[in-house]
């Protein structure tokens, strides 16, 4: 298979990878299992995902990437190879342009660690673009006009809010904080409510079964063990959705002030064109129950979960690598 262009959603989460013409082809957690006497990789993606708080001494299962910036490159670079290669083989005539999704708010050094990270991997030009402008291609925003619109991306490490116009980004902001923040949040919690230690894994599984922002109308349920603290021994209890409502207060908090920044600083003329249309959320944290009601009741702004929130990004990337000359202005050039 000749590759000539990737997309990629290089996420704290997930990687997805999106080829012209087929769509994302790859959608698996962003975490390698290593070798600990060698530091040879020997897992990635799901496999090394199961891993996660289940190792030997031996084996390290890690995140590469911490708040959407890159924590370790040699394991980025060898994660980006090792999809580059399963997709396209280990021989190839062409090397692949590759288009990666940052978070806004990076520096140029982490912006520049991501390129040196796609080209070491087997790039043959490397283009990065803001994560906020591939979440509204990937929507069907139509970022061209010259009216106003605005997006939250709630991703596994960052959250991006941002008010686009004529192809780039008016006023934004990036806070450090999504949907990893908020499994500690609710970990921390039941810890101290119920004397119970649970892992980042099982956090993650409440925050999808029962998690919401706002207290819901019929509550849900659901069981969960992990490690009493008192006694060590190992103890299942039933978690309910108010639960996670107060565990997750905190980074709702942050996520709002950060909402509530961007519309302040936002030109009249555009934020009247975002009251008429509302706020579009993307990224895997939108999912939370009810989050959509909560921003719309604090900001007044009507706010609305894109369709495929997860992908919104990773499909905004490809659209953007494909036309390169249509989108130059929303990228930006990095050989």
């Amino acid at each position: 298979m000749i590759l000539k262009k990737i997309g990629i959603d290089l996420g704290t989460t997930n990687i997805l990878v999106y080829l012209p013409d087929k769509g994302i082809v790859v959608n698996e957690p962003s975490v390698v299992a290593l070798d600990a006497s060698n530091n040879q990789v020997m897992a990635i993606g799901q496999e090394a995902k199961e891993m996660l708080g289940r190792t030997p001494d031996s084996i390290i299962a890690a995140h590469p990437l911490k708040d959407g910036v890159i924590a370790n490159f040699n394991i980025t670079k060898a994660m980006l190879k090792y999809y580059i290669n399963k997709l396209g083989g280990r021989i190839r005539l062409f090397r692949p342009d590759l288009m990666v999704a940052i978070p806004a708010g990076v520096t140029s050094t982490e912006r520049r660690a991501v390129v040196d990270a796609a080209i070491a991997a087997g790039a043959k030009n490397a283009y990065v673009i803001k994560e906020p402008i591939a979440a509204a291609l990937g929507a069907g925003i139509p970022i061209a006009s010259s009216s106003g619109n605005m997006i939250i991306d709630i991703g596994g490490g960052t959250t991006e809010v941002a008010v686009i116009a004529l192809g780039d980004i008016v006023a934004s902001t990036s806070v450090r904080v999504g949907g990893n923040k908020m499994d500690a949040a609710i970990a921390s919690y039941i810890r101290k409510k119920y004397n119970l230690v649970v892992g980042e894994a099982t956090a993650e599984k409440i925050k999808i079964k029962v998690g919401a922002a706002l207290p819901l109308k019929k509550e849900l349920t659901m069981e969960v063990s992990g490690s009493n603290t008192i006694t060590g021994l190992p103890e299942s209890i039933m978690i309910s959705s108010s639960d996670v409502v107060l565990g997750v207060r905190e980074v709702l908090q942050e996520i709002i002030a950060a909402v509530k920044t961007v519309l302040q600083n936002t030109p009249p003329e555009l934020a009247s064109d975002v009251m008429d249309k509302g706020i579009v959320m993307t990224g895997g944290g939108s999912q939370l129950r009810s989050l959509d009601q909560m921003l719309t009741k604090i900001t007044g702004v009507p706010c609305q979960t894109a369709e495929d929130p997860l992908l919104c990004v990773a499909k905004g990337t490809g659209i953007a690598v494909e036309n390169l000359e249509s989108f130059k202005k929303s990228v930006l050039w990095a050989k």
